[in-house]
Order: C-alpha cells, then structure tokens, then sequence
C-alpha cells in the first residue's frame, strides 16, 4: 500500500515517539523511509541575518543523523533530508519533499495541546494535515513506542 514514507523530525520527543510508527509501516511495506529534518531560522534582524530556532540545532542534527544510521543498521531503506525554513514554514517544507519523493504517507508526531491550543499554535502537524500531498498519520504525544 506504501511505496514511500516520509518521517518529519525536529528531533523532539514528540517526533520520536512517531518514529516506531514510521519504521514499522516502511518495514513491513517493503518502503524507503525519508526522513525529513527541518532546521528553522528566525526572519533576518536589522542586521540582516537570521539564526537557527534551536540554540543547540548541531545537536539535534547529530540525533536525527545517528536516528537514520540506527534504522539502516535495522535494515530499513532510509535516507535523510535536511531541510531549512523560515519559521513558520516548516509544514510547507516537509509537504514539498513529500511531494518531490513521490510519498505515499507522512508520520509526523504531536506536542500534546489541547484542540483549542493547536488552533491558535498553528502548529506544524496542524498545517500538514491541511497541505500534505499524501495521508498524514499524526502520533498523539501519549502514544507510547
């Protein structure tokens, strides 16, 4: 049924707690999994540069990175996909990858508001499921792995 599955990560519990999901769907489809990581960057100041979201941004990319070589080491086709935006512009970013790879489902985590919450946070999960080229499965932040 899935011929390729995209993981989005921004390293977060929440995302991690989706990855089992994503690896267990591509394991048992026979798919490659993408891994979608977006760095996101402030809007550029008065001095015209902009910073990374995430003070300790290596760090995460270092995790994500050693969550690939993990899965491949597991035997799972995996490829990893980093990505940058502005904030804000991380769900349209992981919808434009999904779309280029040819993706049939995106597994993305959630943070765990409350519905009113999510609505005004905007949060990237929320905007996937309105923009996403393909199914989105969300993992609710008390879904153990």
């Amino acid at each position: 049924m899935f011929s390729k599955v995209v993981w989005a990560t921004d390293g977060s519990e929440a995302a991690d707690r989706a990855l089992p999901h994503a690896r267990t769907i591509a394991a048992e489809a026979g798919a490659p999994l993408v891994v979608v990581y977006c760095e996101e960057f402030t809007m550029p100041g008065k001095g015209g540069g902009s910073v990374p979201v995430h003070a300790n941004e290596d760090e995460l990319q270092a995790k994500v990175e050693g969550q690939v070589a993990e899965l491949i080491t597991a035997g799972i086709t995996a490829t990893l996909e980093s990505t940058r935006s502005r904030v804000g512009g991380a769900a349209h970013t992981i919808a434009d990858t999904a779309l280029r790879e040819q993706a049939d489902l995106i597994v993305v985590g959630t943070r765990g508001h409350t519905p009113l919450a999510g609505l005004l946070l905007g949060s990237v999960t929320q905007r996937l499921l309105h923009i996403a080229p393909c199914p989105v499965l969300a993992v609710p932040s008390h879904v153990g792995s």
